[in-house]
């Protein structure tokens, strides 16, 4: 399968601290890999190199076909980037979020027009489509936020924690939107600290302090780890515990 993401032995230092310790894993085009960790286990400094927001201090990487040293403004032309601190404009209309974030990723007036209605109709924002953003439930914010990342067909879409604080009924529904935008062929790297979650993706790959320890799908490490959930795959990792295959 086509990667879309490449690492090897990527690593950030901050001074003598080593944030991300030589991660290497590939990412393939329309999978929904999920990037999990502790608070503090370096997967957002890891996001922010494949993002083109920051130097690794060594190893390599490509996103969608560029590297991240060389060719950081490339990238951010062909990724999609969603934050759970900051995402939209409150003080703006939905519309205006709309128009504002098109024109950002480039996608020009007219078809920023068409595309802008039918994703107010498909959200179903059409009453709301003048209302400031900050007026909004939390759910829909997020459902706006994930659409807005998307609006300019990018290949991958980084999520930075993008269901924390809404109720599960529209979490299920924005997962429902993750499997429809990897069913048209964008890829979707994921952060969660919901490990119910992490069962929704292809493959997670897991960090502690630093490293990946893990990297399979649900299925395979809930076997390697004699696990009935991820919750326990997780606690095993943390606690040092290694894969048993046999």
């Amino acid at each position: 399968m086509e990667k879309v993401i490449m690492c090897r032995n990527l690593t950030k230092r901050f001074g003598g601290f080593v944030a991300v310790d030589g991660i290497s894993f590939d990412v393939a085009k329309g999978e929904i890999f999920g990037f999990l960790g502790a608070n503090g286990a370096g997967k957002t400094t890891a996001m922010r190199m494949l993002c083109g927001l920051s130097f690794p201090s060594s190893g390599e990487a490509e996103v969608a076909g560029y590297d991240v040293y060389k060719q950081q403004e490339k990238i951010k032309k062909h990724i999609g980037y969603m934050s759970q601190k900051f995402s939209l404009y409150e003080n703006l209309s939905v519309s205006e979020n709309i128009e504002f974030f098109g024109g950002v990723y480039g996608v020009n007036k007219k078809e920023i027009n068409k595309r802008g209605q039918e994703l107010i109709r498909a959200l179903g924002l059409t009453q709301e489509a003048n209302k400031m953003v900050g007026e909004l439930p939390l759910g829909w914010k997020q459902k706006l936020a994930f659409s807005v990342a998307i609006f300019h067909q990018p290949k991958i879409v980084f999520l930075d924690e993008p269901t924390g604080g809404v109720d599960p009924v529209t979490r299920r529904q924005f997962w429902d939107m993750i499997y429809s935008a990897a069913n048209a062929g964008i890829t979707v790297f994921v952060t969660t600290h919901y490990m119910d979650e992490a069962e929704y993706c292809n493959r997670v790959s897991i960090m502690v302090d630093g490293k990946v320890v893990a990297l399979d799908s649900p299925t395979n490490l809930k076997l390697a780890y004699n696990a009935n959930s991820m919750d326990e795959v997780f606690y095993q990792l943390a606690r040092g515990a290694k894969r048993n295959d046999n």
